[in-house]
C-alpha cells in the first residue's frame, strides 16, 4: 500500500468524522484559539482556559492551542490564567452552530502570588493523567547548580525519578532499566540519536531556547513508538516576534551566543508574523583547562564540542504555522591513552500546524531528516593487540500526520507515521568482528481517546507498528488512568506493549562503555529461545506502572510510583559465538553460531519524589530503588547500568534586598555499577611471520582473561555541586548574571574506569571551580 493512499484514507476519515461531529453537536457552539505571550509572541502551553463559573475548561497544548466545544448558547465570561501572567477575561456570546476563533495575549507580571502557582499546578494534575511524566520548562532547569554560566538540559535530567547517570566522562542516561538505544529523543519532531556530549555535564540542547520538554520514563501512550523504554519530546521556542534580543555567555568551560528576533513583526491585531532564532555553543575546555585545571591533567581535559541550532517560524492570521529548523553537533575527546572518540550529527526538518476555520480538528504534520556518525580508535597497548577501530553511522527520515479532535472535555487523537533508516556498522571487541549495513522502513498508525467520567480520567490508545525490513507487524495497546481520590490525593496507572527495531552495539567486556553505535535489528535470529518459538525479530516490552500524587500541604507535593518493565524479547550481539553460521555448522547450537541472539529481562523498582516550592526556597528530593536483569537463554546476568540505590537532593534559596542573589546545591549518591572483573593475563605473540618467528626473543602483547560478565561492583558514587548567582538589571530589557560554581565540592574520587594493563585506577572529574558571566538583552 502506497504512502499516498494511506494519507488519502486518513483525510477521508477526517472529513467523515468532522461531518459526524457537526451533526451531533449542531445545537451547541464552540470557542477555539491560541494563547500568546504579548511581549515576545511566543505561544504559551499548558495555561488554563475556562468559562468562569461553569464546568467548561481545558488546558492549552504545547503550541498554545485550545478548543472548548459542546457549549450551550448564552453569555459567558472567558478566563485565561497562567503562572507569572496577568489573568485575561473577556465577555463572549455563544451562538448555536458557530465556532468563535480567538487570539489571546497574556502580559507578564513582575511578581506572582504563591497561591496562584500552587493552584495552577494542581489543576494541571487533576486534568492530565501524567503517569511517569515530567514536564520541564527553562525556569525549572535554572533551579539546579550549573557549570560555568549556563544551565543545561543534561544536568536537569540527571535528577529526575528513575533516571540513572553513569558519570562525568562518557556519561549516558539509563531510564528505568532502559539503555540509551531504548530511549527516543525528539526535538521538534526530529530524532536526535545522541543528545549528550562525551563530558556528561552537557547536552546538545540549549536550555535557553527550550519551550517545553516532556519526559516519559515509561507507560507512554500510542502517539509514541519505536522505543521500548522512554521518550523525551523537546519543543523549541519560535524566537522573539517583537524585537531583536539575545544572550551572550562566557565561562571557564565554554561560550555561547544566542540571537533571536522578528523577520516580520508580530501584530497584536492578528496579522501574520515571522521570526528566527539561532544558537551556537562552543566548549574550549581542552585549551582553558591547561592553565585553569592543570592539576587534573597537564595536557588539559580532552573535551571539545560545538552545537549549532537554527529555526525560522512563520505564522498566519488564523493560527496556521510553518517551522523550519536545523542543527549541527560535533563532539571530540581523547581519553588518557585509551581511545580517540569523535562523533557528529546533522539534521533538518519542518513541521506544520493547520487550524481549519469552523472545524474542531487541529492538524499537525512533521518531516525531518537527521544523521549521526561516531568513530572510536583504541590504543593497541590497551587492547592487547592491534589498533582497533569502531564506526557507526545512521541516517533516517520521519514523516508524520496527526489530527486532534476536541469534544467537550474529551479529546481524540489519531495519525500515521513513516520512518526510514540506513545503518552502517563496523564493530569489534576482544573476541570478534562484526560488519553490517542495512536499510529499514517502518510504518505506524495510532489512535488515542481521552475522556473523563466524574473523578475518573481514562486514556486508552492503540498503535500498529509495521517493520517492513523484518516483515513483522506489532499490535500495541496502551492505557492511562487517573482517579481523583480527593482534592489532595490522586491515583494513577499506565501501561502497554512497546516495540523497536534498532539495537545497540557495546562491548560487554568494557569496564566503561564509550562507544554508542546503532544497528538495525537482524532478520536471522534463532528459531527457538528456551524451547519456545521465536515468532518475530523485533524487540518487545510490556510496562505496568502504578502510583499516587499527594498534596501534603499547599507547599509540599509527593509523587510515588512503582514500575515493572518486562522485556519479553531483546536482541543482543552474541558474545558467545564460536562458529560461523554455515552449512558445515548446521548441527551446532544457534547460541554458538548466530551473530545476534535473543535475550529476555526485566526492570522493576520504586521512585519517590518530594517537592517543596514556596517563595524563596525550593527543595527537590528523589530516591530511586531499582533492579535490572538479563537472561540470554543459558546465563543470567545483570547489565552494567544496574544501580540499586540512587538519591538526588536539590535546594535553592533566593536572597538579598532586591532578591538578586541565588544559592543552590545538588548532592547525588548512587550505589556501585556492575563491571566485568579481570581474571588473569596472557601473552599474544605476533604471527605475521609464520613459522619463521623466533618466539624466544620476540616480545608479545599482553592480553586479558576476563571473569564472568558484570559479577563485580564498583564503589559508591557521590558528588556535591554548589552554585552562587548574582543578577543585576541593566535596563528594561537587559540584565547581567555572574555565576560562580563548584563541581565536586569535597573532591570525591569517583571511579571512571580501571586500566587493566597498567593496573591503574582512573577517576571521574575532581573538584572543578568555574566562573561565568551572561548578558541578556
Amino acid at each position: 500500500m502506497s504512502i499516498n493512499f494511506r494519507v488519502f484514507k486518513l483525510l477521508i476519515f477526517s472529513i467523515l468524522l468532522s461531518c459526524l461531529y457537526n451533526y451531533l453537536f449542531a445545537q451547541t457552539g464552540s470557542i477555539k484559539g491560541i494563547v500568546y505571550e504579548k511581549e515576545t509572541g511566543e505561544p504559551i502551553g499548558y495555561c488554563n482556559v475556562v468559562l468562569d463559573g461553569t464546568p467548561y475548561g481545558v488546558s492549552t497544548d504545547i503550541d498554545g492551542y485550545f478548543n472548548l466545544t459542546k457549549i450551550k448558547p448564552g453569555q459567558y465570561s472567558l478566563k485565561v490564567t497562567y503562572i507569572g501572567y496577568n489573568d485575561y477575561t473577556e465577555q463572549i456570546s455563544i451562538t448555536e452552530g458557530v465556532t468563535i476563533n480567538k487570539k489571546i495575549f497574556l502580559e507578564s507580571k513582575a511578581q506572582q502570588l504563591e497561591e496562584i502557582k500552587i493552584s495552577g499546578e494542581r489543576e494541571k494534575q487533576k486534568s492530565q493523567i501524567q503517569t511517569s511524566t515530567v514536564i520541564i520548562t527553562p525556569k525549572e532547569i535554572t533551579k539546579i547548580p550549573t557549570i560555568g554560566s549556563e544551565p543545561d538540559f543534561a544536568q536537569y535530567l540527571q535528577v529526575l525519578p528513575g533516571i540513572i547517570f553513569t558519570g562525568d566522562q562518557g556519561g549516558q542516561l539509563y531510564i528505568r532499566g532502559g539503555p540509551p538505544i531504548e530511549n527516543k529523543v525528539l526535538m521538534d519532531g526530529m530524532t536526535i540519536y545522541n543528545p549528550f556530549h562525551s563530558i556528561g555535564l552537557f547536552s546538545v540542547v540549549d536550555a535557553d531556547i527550550i519551550r517545553n520538554a516532556d519526559v516519559y520514563t515509561g507507560g507512554f501512550n500510542a502517539e509514541y513508538g519505536g522505543r521500548i523504554s522512554s521518550i523525551m519530546d523537546i519543543t523549541m521556542r519560535d524566537g522573539n516576534k517583537n524585537r531583536l534580543s539575545g544572550k551572550l555567555n562566557a565561562s571557564t568551560f565554554g561560550s555561547k551566543i544566542l540571537l533571536e528576533g522578528p523577520i516580520k513583526k508580530f501584530d497584536a491585531n492578528g496579522k501574520s508574523a515571522a521570526s528566527f532564532i539561532v544558537s551556537c555553543k562552543n566548549s574550549y575546555l581542552k585549551e582553558s583547562s591547561k592553565f585553569l585545571y592543570n592539576y587534573v591533567d597537564s595536557l588539559g581535559l580532552p573535551f571539545n564540542f560545538i552545537d549549532i541550532y537554527g529555526k525560522t517560524s512563520i505564522s498566519s492570521q488564523n493560527g496556521n504555522k510553518l517551522n523550519l529548523f536545523g542543527f549541527r553537533y560535533i563532539d571530540k575527546v581523547r581519553y588518557q591513552a585509551v581511545s580517540d572518540l569523535q562523533w557528529d550529527a546533522n539534521g533538518v526538518g519542518s513541521n506544520i500546524i493547520l487550524v481549519p476555520s469552523g472545524s474542531p480538528v487541529l492538524v499537525k504534520m512533521d518531516f525531518a531528516y537527521s544523521d549521526y556518525n561516531i568513530s572510536l580508535v583504541e590504543d593497541p597497548f590497551i587492547t592487547g593487540s592491534e589498533e582497533r577501530i569502531r564506526n557507526s553511522y545512521i541516517n533516517g527520515f520521519n514523516i508524520g500526520i496527526s489530527l486532534n479532535y476536541f469534544i467537550g472535555s474529551d479529546e481524540l487523537d489519531y495519525g500515521i507515521e513513516v520512518l526510514g533508516f540506513n545503518t552502517r556498522f563496523n564493530f569489534n571487541n576482544s573476541l570478534r568482528t562484526l560488519v553490517q549495513e542495512e536499510n529499514t522502513t517502518e510504518f505506524a498508525g495510532y489512535l488515542k481517546y481521552k475522556y473523563s467520567y466524574g473523578k475518573l480520567l481514562v486514556e486508552p490508545g492503540f498503535r500498529l507498528q509495521y517493520y517492513a525490513s523484518l516483515s513483522d507487524l506489532s499490535p500495541e495497546p496502551r492505557l492511562g488512568i487517573k482517579y481523583l481520590l480527593s482534592d489532595r490525593i490522586r491515583l494513577k496507572f499506565g501501561g502497554g506493549r512497546y516495540s523497536q527495531n534498532l539495537i545497540s552495539a557495546n562491548s560487554d567486556r568494557d569496564v566503561v562503555n564509550l562507544f554508542y553505535g546503532f544497528l538495525s535489528g537482524p532478520d536471522n535470529l534463532q528459531d527457538e529461545f528456551v524451547g519456545r518459538p521465536v515468532n518475530h525479530c523485533y524487540q518487545t516490552a510490556y510496562h505496568a506502572i502504578a502510583g499516587t500524587e499527594i498534596d501534603v500541604t499547599n507547599k509540599i507535593n509527593v509523587n510515588i510510583e512503582g514500575y515493572y518493565k518486562a522485556n519479553t524479547q531483546l536482541t543482543n550481539i552474541n558474545r558467545n559465538k564460536l562458529f560461523e553460521d554455515t552449512e558445515n555448522n548446521a548441527g551446532k547450537d544457534d547460541y554458538y553460531k548466530k551473530d545476534f541472539i535473543v535475550e529476555t529481562g526485566s526492570a522493576y523498582g520504586v521512585d519517590f519524589l518530594l517537592k517543596y516550592d514556596y517563595k524563596r526556597i525550593y527543595v527537590w528530593f528523589v530516591y530511586s530503588f531499582g533492579f535490572v536483569n538479563r537472561f540470554d537463554g543459558v546465563y543470567h546476568y545483570i547489565p552494567h547500568f544496574d544501580r540499586r540505590h540512587n538519591i538526588n537532593f536539590i535546594s535553592s534559596y533566593t536572597f538579598g534586598k532586591n532578591l538578586n542573589w541565588e544559592a543552590s546545591l545538588r548532592w547525588n549518591l548512587g550505589s556501585g555499577f556492575p563491571f566485568t572483573q579481570t581474571k588473569g593475563y596472557y601473552e599474544i605473540l605476533p604471527v605475521e611471520q609464520g613459522i619463521n618467528i623466533d618466539y624466544t626473543s620476540i616480545n608479545g602483547l599482553v592480553s586479558v582473561t576476563y571473569a564472568e560478565v558484570n559479577e563485580g561492583r564498583l564503589p559508591y558514587y557521590h558528588r556535591l555541586d554548589f552554585n552562587l548567582k548574582y543578577s543585576v538589571s541593566l535596563s528594561e530589557n537587559s540584565s547581567l548574571d555572574i555565576l560562580f560554581s563548584i563541581t565536586n565540592v569535597y573532591n570525591r574520587k569517583n571511579i571512571f574506569y580501571f586500566d587493566r594493563i597498567k593496573h591503574e585506577r582512573i577517576d571521574q572529574l575532581p573538584i572543578l571551580p568555574s566562573l561565568g558571566i551572561g548578558l541578556s538583552f
